[in-house]
């Protein structure tokens, strides 16, 4: 601070008519004794080299340059190649093949970085651009089709289930049955007797008995392999007669695609209001670059023209000095521009979701918004008529106390019917014999025997539950507090809609007063402007007043282009709150900047 009131102080005192030129003494003057006016002088002298040894000293903590100091002072520095293409005026409007969005998982190749264009496009091109590819309204439009299908799945419990079943296999084995006792001792019979049923009496000489064909001795024995292939089916039917928590799923599942819906709604109108201040930034940004580009140019010609009068001894070293420090910080004030307006282009391409390599450009010119045709009560009345953002939290409350209805029915009791019909066929075969012993169980074996059967069934089942220790009581608890939060926050976002609306409300009469204070400051600045560059030409003015004049018509065109843009903004945020927009994903979007107030409306 001591530093800039010592640079402020000699300035004024280097151009101080008294010291700049030699005045003709006067009597007050003479009077003065001439030791006074050296004193005045070397106090003058030590209190100068005081400050160069400050700023010596202040100058070597600075960071050394990079580059040489400039010698042309009419030059401008050169701008990095990257800044320069990322502020590339349009190369034409933007083509449907370059709307088309990226696949949703695949990155940017360095081809298409490096093949990066400018296309233009209007407002109107980038909302139905938007519309129809924003990767954030395509997840929305696929959760409301996962909500419908949910919903479709839960009808479908007043039916009856009916399915089919089939089983069908094949198996091979091997097995040994072994008799471990005889069996002619159970009284069955000269079948099973050892002796058989042909014994002659007398017995002739060397005469074998002969058993009876079911005589199995003791130790006998058959290996034998089977398969065995079988199949069956048939038809089962379920049907709930009496469901007391089927009703309150169907109508929570209700409720739950009206929400996401409803949330679709909201997002379309919230999307629309990004692009739309997006695009209005952009506006901003282009013709931010545009004035402070203007004033540099103009920075030049007044640097040319303090130039040509320190050659012909008509203005001071200063005033080329404060040109060539204000040139210095306007050139600063354009590139920031152009930085920002790149940052602004890539910014609305992300929310339209274009390809890598396309950077939008608006072709659209700055146009004010007329003004809000509604006021503030009818405003606010229409904003909470239909607002999808409401109508979410009001069907997700409603789904809450469905959902609640369904898990406190879980304690009632269920009927359901049950009916099933089917056969079965089964084809078995034994073979590879081998007897040992004797042989056993011939009489069992058939080679290949073949089983068909049928059956059907038919009958009730009821359900109850009885108890299961709190937990359905705690789960209905559950549903319950979230239904009152649901409440809560619908309360919470009704005072928000009013704040949003009320602010943008305030805001764009704000900025229409403003833009028609900024219209006459411009006007005014650049008459001003005009004069004050005439008379620094002629020499009645100085280059400060030059400055000065400069500095505010500068700034009354930014405030001109700060008001306007603000107008819009504001309107596109009422606009958002009043919006009507479809709930189905497959009706058609017609963007709509503007409102339309029907002869109807309050």
């Amino acid at each position: 601070m001591a530093l800039r009131q010592r640079v402020l102080t000699l300035s004024l005192l280097c151009c101080s008519p008294a010291l700049a030129a030699p005045q003709p003494t006067s009597p007050v003057s003479s009077a003065v004794p001439a030791p006074m006016i050296g004193g005045s002088t070397e106090l003058l002298e030590r209190s100068w080299q005081k400050l160069d040894a400050e700023l010596r000293a202040l100058d070597q903590m600075l960071p050394a340059e990079p580059e040489p100091p400039v010698r042309d002072v009419l030059s401008t520095p050169e701008l990095p190649p990257n800044l320069l293409r990322a502020n590339e005026p349009a190369q034409g409007p933007i083509q449907p093949e370059q709307s088309t969005p990226a696949p949703p998982l695949d990155l940017p190749t360095p081809k298409q970085l490096e093949a990066a264009g400018i296309a233009s496009l209007s407002l109107e091109q980038a909302l139905a651009i938007a519309f129809a590819g924003s990767a954030s309204l395509q997840a929305q439009r696929e959760q409301v089709a996962a909500a419908l299908a949910s919903f479709q799945a839960a009808m479908g419990t007043y039916w009856p289930t009916i399915s089919a079943f089939a089983a069908g296999g094949y198996d091979r084995s091997r097995s040994t049955e072994t008799s471990l006792q005889a069996n002619d001792n159970l009284g069955f019979g000269p079948l099973f007797d050892s002796n058989g049923l042909l014994t002659p009496s007398p017995k002739p000489p060397g005469y074998a008995p002969t058993p009876g064909p079911f005589y199995v001795p003791e130790g006998g024995s058959a290996k034998l392999t089977s398969g065995n292939s079988a199949f069956e089916g048939g038809l089962q039917l379920n049907y709930a007669l009496l469901d007391f928590a089927r009703t309150p799923r169907v109508q929570a599942s209700r409720a739950s695609l009206e929400q996401e819906r409803n949330t679709y709604a909201n997002q379309l109108r919230s999307l629309q209001l990004q692009v739309s201040e997006a695009y209005y930034q952009l506006q901003q940004q282009e013709q931010l670059v545009r004035v402070y580009d203007a004033n540099v140019r103009n920075d030049l010609v007044i640097l040319q023209d303090s130039l040509d009068l320190k050659q012909a001894g008509l203005v001071p070293r200063l005033d080329v000095l404060r040109r060539r420090a204000i040139q210095a910080s306007d050139e600063e004030t354009l590139i920031q521009a152009m930085a920002d307006r790149a940052v602004a282009r890539r910014r609305l391409a992300v929310l339209l979701n274009l390809p890598p390599q396309v950077t939008p450009s608006a072709s659209d010119p700055i146009a004010v918004q007329p003004r809000w045709p509604l006021d503030l009560e009818a405003s606010l009345l229409a904003a909470y008529r239909g607002n999808p953002e409401l109508e979410a939290i009001l069907a997700t409350r409603q789904a809450l106390a469905q959902q609640k209805q369904a898990t406190a029915a879980g304690l009632l009791p269920k009927l359901s019917l049950f009916a099933n019909a089917g056969g079965s066929s089964n084809l078995s075969s034994l073979g590879n014999f081998e007897l040992g012993g004797g042989g056993c169980c011939g009489s069992t074996v058939l080679p290949l025997s073949s089983t068909n059967a049928w059956d059907w069934s038919v009958g009730l089942t009821m359900t109850w539950l009885l108890f299961d220790a709190g937990t359905t009581a705690g789960q209905t608890r559950t549903f319950a507090k979230r239904e009152a939060a649901a409440a809560q926050q619908y309360a919470a976002t009704r005072n928000d809609i009013r704040l949003r609306l009320e602010q943008a409300f305030f805001n764009h009469e704000a900025s229409l007063a403003k833009l028609s204070s900024a219209r006459r400051g411009v006007a005014a600045a650049v008459e001003a402007f005009r004069d004050v560059r005439l008379r620094y030409l002629t020499g009645l003015s100085s280059e400060l007043d030059v400055s000065i004049t400069q500095d505010r018509l500068i700034n009354s065109l930014v405030q001109r282009l700060n008001a306007t843009v603000g107008v819009n903004i504001t309107y596109a945020q009422l606009l958002r709150e009043l919006l009507p927009m479809p709930r189905d994903p497959n009706q058609p979007i017609q963007p709509q900047l503007q409102l339309q107030v029907s002869s109807s409306s309050p």
